[in-house]
């Protein structure tokens, strides 16, 4: 026989929770307090605390007075003022604090037993998922995210009235307009000039696609935004290289950074100058933030688990490439002989990736060989390799192309062209820049191109 006094409840403390709406009740401003702990409804544990706090979430909203009247009268009109103890148990709950001050105190207590409950409750989801012997991939990938999601300590309605985004963009443009830098500390710059005037940069939550035919120099401008990202900005970008190793990225980079040609690395072919070079790149490397991941056939949920355990380690993650799309896997096997369907599922991973973790993704992407078959050997989207759904995901597409490659007599030696073929934010347009083949570099064009 059980007795009650085994029976343990979820972690809650009422005291807590009646002093914060107390507190409230004595002291509007206490809201204020509260808006730093991302107080919701949710985070009482007891009925009558959280219907009591719903109304006045409602009162705050709408800038009314929060007192014993105007809670009882929101929760007459709720028709719940009976199931939460009457106009009584509001006179109770104001009297149950000698001063407001210990708000935040108390805020603490409720919110870290919401956050214990939430950990339990993930606990027993993953526990009925491991009876159930679902996917194992998928189990993993489930417990990281939720574990991810815990740690943010975030409480968010997917649903928003118009009002209140509009509140917080007005804020937003205050903000821009008193610091006119603010706009692009989120950003990426991929340090070409025109290029950023038609982008804006990356921007966190999007997903840009690079994609070219074979040795147009697609992985060697990937590595090159990466070094603009990284040294020249100071910030934290990852690569995963599905089809060269880390000693070969490595490679690339002290070749783009020290202006050595990249033979002469491979070659060992290295004077004193060279080292001294490759010396001075290294340390310059050595101190900012790049991480390498040369793991082949990468799939969605292994790209994920790494990166939001890098983002928690770290503490912060501002890029990340992947070369390249193709080369990728599905988790599990439902596309099984289906390319084009696990290309799209894919692409739809990787975008909802950029979104949930918050940064800009860029995947490089092969373009097929109807390229080669035209006059104008110049790429369109109807190229892109595989999938339309690649397209519709992107935010941005890209593609690089050299005449030169195609024409050893052209009129235009070293010349590459990004052609911006979408861009969901702004305006497409064509980008000429210089491209250096023995160090693998790109630079813009001098002068500078009009807009």
């Amino acid at each position: 026989m059980v007795n009650l006094e085994d029976i343990k409840l979820p972690p809650n403390n009422l005291e807590a929770e009646k002093g914060v709406l107390g507190s409230i009740i004595l002291d509007n401003d206490v809201m204020y307090i509260l808006d730093s702990f991302v107080m919701t409804e949710n985070d009482f544990y007891q009925r009558q605390h959280k219907d009591i706090y719903s109304c006045i979430l409602e009162l705050h909203g709408e800038n009314k007075t929060i007192d014993i009247v105007t809670i009882s009268n929101q929760l007459t009109k709720n028709q719940k003022l009976e199931d939460c103890g009457g106009i009584d148990y509001l006179y109770e709950l104001s009297s149950s604090i000698i001063s407001p001050t210990v708000a935040g105190d108390y805020a603490k207590i409720v919110k870290d037993k919401s956050i214990l409950r939430g950990i339990l409750k993930t606990t027993q989801i993953i526990s009925g998922e491991v009876y159930e012997e679902k996917d194992t991939s998928e189990i993993l990938d489930n417990i990281e995210k939720q574990i991810f999601n815990l740690t943010q300590i975030k409480t968010s309605n997917s649903l928003q009235h118009i009002k209140d985004i509009l509140n917080r963009r007005i804020e937003d443009y205050m903000e821009i307009v008193d610091d006119p830098d603010k706009i692009n500390r989120n950003k990426v710059l991929s340090m070409y000039n025109y290029l950023d005037k038609l982008l804006g940069g990356f921007k966190p939550g999007e997903l840009h696609i690079l994609a070219a035919r074979p040795s147009m120099g697609k992985t060697s401008f990937a590595i090159n935004l990466l070094v603009n990202a990284a040294i020249k900005q100071n910030k934290s970008v990852a690569l995963f290289s599905l089809e060269m190793g880390n000693e070969q990225i490595v490679d690339r980079i002290l070749s783009a950074v020290a202006d050595i040609p990249i033979y002469k690395i491979h070659k060992g072919q290295l004077d004193e100058e060279d080292f001294a070079n490759i010396g001075e790149a290294m340390e310059k490397i050595g101190q900012v933030n790049i991480f390498l991941d040369d793991k082949g056939g990468a799939s969605i949920p292994e790209i994920k688990s790494k990166l939001r355990r890098l983002k928690i380690e770290k503490g912060a993650l501002d890029m990340v490439i992947i070369d390249y799309l193709q080369l990728m896997s599905s988790a599990g096997s439902k596309f099984a002989g289906n390319r084009v369907q696990e290309i799209s599922e894919i692409s739809r991973g990787l975008k909802e990736m950029a979104r949930e973790l918050e940064i800009p993704i860029m995947a490089l992407s092969q373009l097929s060989r109807a390229v080669e078959q035209r006059p104008d050997k110049k790429p369109q989207l109807s190229d892109l390799r595989e999938s339309g759904a690649i397209e519709q995901d992107a935010d941005a597409v890209m593609m690089l192309f050299r005449e030169e490659y195609y024409d050893p007599d052209t009129d235009r030696p070293g010349t590459a062209d990004v052609l911006l073929r979408k861009n969901r934010n702004g305006p497409t347009g064509e980008v000429e820049l210089s491209f250096v083949n023995e160090i693998m570099k790109f630079y813009d064009k001098v002068p500078e191109q009009e807009d």
